[in-house]
């Protein structure tokens, strides 16, 4: 049988992310993402539901967070789930969490929207899992998804770098 994990989520960081490199010197950062569901009850009343989701970024991807991601800003993940387990005092435990391949960075540059958090500059990464150098690998400020042109993010937009 054929199976399919893919994952997109668009949120709010719900923490400032930590980078920190692991033993052969990987990036690797966890966040917080706080995804809000609006929908009416059965009697017609609003209902309001966040789901707190945890997000692990490798590689370029995580640096780049590290970098422009703050409490709050909002963003746009692609990835994978992945069910993590261990043990602890015999007791056995279980987590499921998003592997993200793709990030986007989606604040305002001009400080005035977004609950004004300062400006960041929009900054696609992806494959942040790929090491450096490979076809995967991928330069801040370009995204690769079907139909791209490979060409920069937001084009039309003035970016200082």
């Amino acid at each position: 049988m054929a199976s399919f994990n893919r994952v997109i989520l668009l949120g709010n960081v719900t923490r400032d992310p930590e980078l920190r490199y692991i033993a052969n010197g990987t990036a690797v950062t966890d966040i917080g993402l706080a995804v809000n569901d609006r929908r009416k009850s059965p009697s017609g009343e609003w209902i309001e539901e966040t789901t707190f989701v945890d997000v692990t970024l490798w590689g370029r991807t995580a640096e780049i967070a590290g970098e422009y991601v703050t409490k709050g800003s909002p963003l746009m993940i692609e990835g994978r789930l992945k069910l993590d387990t261990w043990e602890k005092d015999g007791k056995k435990n279980s987590k499921l969490r998003v592997v993200g391949e793709k990030m986007q960075l989606l604040g305002s540059r001009s400080g005035g929207g977004e609950g004004g958090r300062s400006a960041k500059p929009r900054v696609a990464a992806g494959r942040g899992n790929a090491p450096a150098g490979s076809e995967f690998d991928q330069s801040v400020g370009y995204d690769d998804g079907p139909g791209s042109s490979g060409g920069p993010v937001g084009a039309d937009d003035d970016i200082p770098f």
